[in-house]
């Protein structure tokens, strides 16, 4: 979950919250295979003592950065598969995944890109997930695969559909679409970025993705 920014801080949280905000922005600018714990420290205003009580090292906080300062589509994820049959629908649903899912993903890569240069700290961080009981990206496919299952199973998503190849489909396209934002940093040659804005590109995205999957005689 992100930080109440209404709630204020003090003491050990107020530092812990510095750190990740001085992680975050080192991760984003400079990578995480070239951001280290005294940097993080200097930019938090503590010492490196002090970043060692609250984490045991950079993967840690890298972790803690991608759960914590990152725009989170996890939380909509895990509540999908409970959704199943609402009001909202299966459009309503994945388009809310999809806006999500872009936002995360457009922060996240620059942070996580360098993590691909070293399979040494690919692997640390593979540990360091494992470790901290976090779930890996295939979470995303997997909750929202589970979400088509269920949908599927109440007549509402077409039955000859597989569910995680939709679910791939669909978390793909978001992968894609912030990779370009990020490749081409606004100045990205007329027509790369159709649709334009993240809503329009969620609810156009959904709309391709379900003339697929909606069974034959409904709307």
């Amino acid at each position: 979950m992100t930080r109440d920014a209404a709630a204020p801080l003090t003491g050990g949280a107020l530092t812990r919250s510095r750190i990740l905000d001085a992680a975050a922005a080192l991760m984003t600018t400079v990578g995480l295979t070239r951001t280290t714990t005294k940097q993080i420290a200097r930019e938090a205003g503590c010492s490196e003592a002090a970043l060692y009580k609250h984490f045991h090292n950079k993967e840690e906080i890298f972790v803690r950065v991608l759960h914590e300062r990152v725009p989170q589509f996890s939380d909509v994820l895990e509540q999908l598969p409970g959704r199943a049959g609402d009001a909202r629908g299966p459009a309503g649903h994945l388009t809310a995944v999809a806006l999500a899912a872009v936002r995360f993903y457009r922060r996240a890569f620059p942070m996580a890109a360098s993590l691909f240069a070293s399979p040494e700290l690919l692997a640390t961080h593979r540990r360091k997930l494992h470790e901290l009981g976090t779930a890996g990206p295939q979470n995303a496919t997997q909750h929202l695969a589970g979400y088509l299952a269920a949908e599927q199973a109440l007549g509402r998503v077409a039955s000859g559909i597989d569910p995680h190849a939709a679910a791939t489909l669909l978390i793909g396209a978001c992968f894609h679409r912030a990779f370009l934002d990020l490749f081409f940093d606004a100045e990205a040659p007329p027509g790369v970025l159709l649709p334009a804005g993240d809503e329009e590109f969620a609810a156009e995205t959904v709309r391709a993705l379900l003339d697929g999957l909606t069974p034959p005689g409904r709307a």
